[in-house]
């Protein structure tokens, strides 16, 4: 939509479109947004489209990229458009508009909180804190408790539906999918379609797969994971590593009712208590899950290497397995320190000090960042029971690596056009910037033309001071994020020049969008399943970051849950953040990773404070507190 929104400036042709395009354009037509003349499409004087950005009282500004400044809009000239709404106004003047048309929705629904104001209930709004008239009777209303959650259509108010209320700990899992607009239940089509693929797989069946049942594959995944998308082996004699990933594409059809779905999710959602699958469970754990013990659809790269551990050879194979041993991290890193005869899996040991070093050399190149997963464990009524760090172990670098080199065999195999993982370069402002920060902190050196090498000054002289972790962060923050797009780039923290995702099909869409390409038998298919493909990488990254975020506000909700209850209870934290507005700490004591926002500092960044919790806002999910004294 956005491309052809920009090419309506200078005229487009109508015969150009495609039938959404057409359908759009009709629409505007109709409003007289566009004009047509000898079938070139214009778009008329005074109308410009934007997104809307809210403001606190109601009004608002829409910004686009027409415009030099960003044109206001009172509320009363909103026409229902709401927050991150895409929408064409009309000009006034040079700095007033009215809204003529909404285009895009940023989401169908909205999750308000009943509140009572003067004798009235309305719907207090979690994005903008705005107060909406709900299309009900205030009889109705009252009967609900003040407080209730619900989910109303953004057209007319309407209550969708009844989510629960603020008190319930249950209440915050359905807040956190509903605030981003993600189901858990799948429709019936889907369903259907996943059930018709529920039978054994005999290698009878498939004369044209490699049959590598016979060797000893196995996952390695974390203590609780159910969805298995890889499995490995390795050749000590040939020098060969095989990575078998789940073949999806061949239970999920392009463009069939099930892969609609799936790109509408795009993602896997994972809490800390359960997770959200893209694909119904009865393919993501079950058919399609590389389970132990059973016959298994996948497809995959043979490895070579030589004697210096460069790669030989890299061959795609679709085949089937028969993973031999379902291990977890814990259990791998604990054979790596003392190691036991895993019988037909013993070549662990052997791979472990292969990929170590891959890894090493890989590393002249990209970045090893020390990030460390924040992790939650919830009792049946969603509290908090434990909070902990995970960092990353021998047991994961050894699967990432092989993780690594099956991504870029994929890459190299995609043409000019596909799906890849892109990671660009940061900008010399953003460095500066960072820079800046670190000398704050006591981390100062003279920069060399060479950005690879000051971050690993950078990191050695916070490894001297203890702040790896910290300093880390700060790096992260500097750099561009990766993304999905339809023509490569380069992954720049990887340091690799061509990157894709291939590795979890089973729970990530991109994944399965390159195995579809993979597979593809000549350049006509590959150019059908490439349609779309630029829109396609773009709403597949906006569903990374969507997915993210709703796992993010889980764990912020469960935070403030357990701080709700300790109003006045003091903790250890540290100064994470420290800017003009408001500062924040992280608990670092029995509970840790919980951000809060200080009423008071005076304490630089990265210092160990006292907090008293002052105050929680369950809607928001946000804690304040404020800072007792340094530690």
């Amino acid at each position: 939509m956005l491309n052809f929104l920009e090419k309506l400036e200078l005229g487009v042709n109508y015969d150009e479109l495609n039938s959404k395009q057409k359908e759009l354009a009709k629409i505007l037509l109709k409003e007289k947004i566009i004009s047509e003349h000898k079938k070139i499409l214009y778009l008329n004087n005074l109308f410009v489209w934007g997104k809307i950005d809210l403001t606190k009282n109601g009004d608002a500004y829409l910004l686009s990229t027409q415009t030099k400044k960003d044109l206001f809009i009172k509320a009363k000239d909103l026409n229902s458009a709401l927050n991150n709404d895409l929408v064409f106004v009309k000009q006034k003047n040079h700095s007033n508009a009215s809204v003529v048309l909404v285009l895009k929705r940023q989401s169908e629904f909205s999750i308000v909180l009943t509140q009572k104001l003067k004798g009235l209930i309305f719907g207090k709004c979690f994005n903008t804190g705005l107060l909406r008239q709900l299309k009900a009777s205030q009889k109705s209303l009252k009967l609900l408790p003040v407080g209730t959650v619900l989910r109303i259509n953004n057209e007319n108010n309407e209550i969708l539906e009844v989510l629960g209320h603020i008190s319930d700990d249950l209440v915050d899992e359905k807040i956190s999918m509903a605030l981003f607009n993600k189901f858990e239940e799948f429709d019936k089509a889907s369903l259907d379609e996943a059930k018709a693929y529920i039978f054994d797989i005999l290698p009878s069946y498939y004369p044209n797969r490699k049959d590598f049942s016979s060797l000893a594959f196995c996952t390695i995944d974390p203590i609780h994971a159910k969805d298995y998308d890889d499995a490995i082996y390795f050749d000590e004699k040939e020098n060969a590593l095989y990575v078998a990933i789940a073949d999806v594409s061949e239970y999920v059809s392009a463009f069939s009712a099930l892969d609609n779905e799936a790109l509408r999710r795009g993602f896997s959602i994972y809490f800390p208590h359960k997770s959200i699958p893209m694909l119904p469970r009865i393919l993501s754990e079950g058919a399609c899950s590389l389970n132990p013990n059973e016959n298994k659809l996948v497809l995959g790269f043979k490895i070579i290497f030589d004697s210096e551990l460069n790669v030989q050879s890299e061959e795609l194979f679709s085949a089937i397995i028969n993973s031999k041993r379902r291990f977890n991290y814990d259990e791998v890193d604990e054979y790596l320190k003392n190691p036991i005869d895993l019988k037909e899996c013993n070549y662990i040991y052997k791979l472990n000090k292969v990929t170590n070093k891959i890894r090493a050399k890989r590393l002249k190149n990209g970045f090893n960042f020390d990030t460390k997963e924040l992790r939650l464990e919830l009792n049946k009524e969603q509290e908090i029971i434990n909070t902990y760090y995970e960092s990353s172990t021998p047991s994961h670098s050894l699967i990432e690596e092989c993780m690594l080199l099956a991504n870029k065999a994929a890459a190299k195999r995609l043409q000019e056009v596909g799906i890849f993982r892109n990671h660009e370069s940061p900008n010399y402002q953003k460095i500066a910037k960072m820079y800046e920060e670190l000398q704050i902190i006591g981390i100062d050196f003279s920069p060399t033309n060479s950005l690879h090498e000051n971050i690993i000054k950078i990191q050695q002289l916070a490894d001297e001071i203890g702040l790896r972790s910290e300093v880390d962060k700060i790096i992260i923050r500097s750099f561009k994020k990766a993304c999905y797009q339809h023509k490569n780039l380069g992954h720049f923290a990887l340091g690799f020049e061509l990157y894709t995702h291939f590795t979890s099909p089973i729970r990530r869409y991109s994944d399965l969008i390159v195995h579809r390409l993979l597979k593809s038998e000549n350049e006509k298919m590959y150019n059908y399943l490439c349609e779309d493909i630029a829109n396609k990488a773009n709403s597949i990254s906006d569903l990374e970051r969507s997915a993210q975020k709703v796992a993010l506000d889980f764990i912020d909700r469960k935070f403030a849950r357990f701080a709700n209850k300790r109003i006045g209870y003091m903790f250890k934290a540290i100064i994470v953040n420290d800017e003009d507005k408001m500062s924040i700490a992280v608990l670092d004591d029995e509970v840790k990773g919980a951000r809060v926002f200080l009423y008071n500092n005076c304490f630089p960044i990265f210092s160990n404070v006292i907090v008293q919790i002052i105050e929680v806002d369950l809607m928001s999910a946000s804690i304040f507190a404020k800072v007792i004294k340094n530690v």
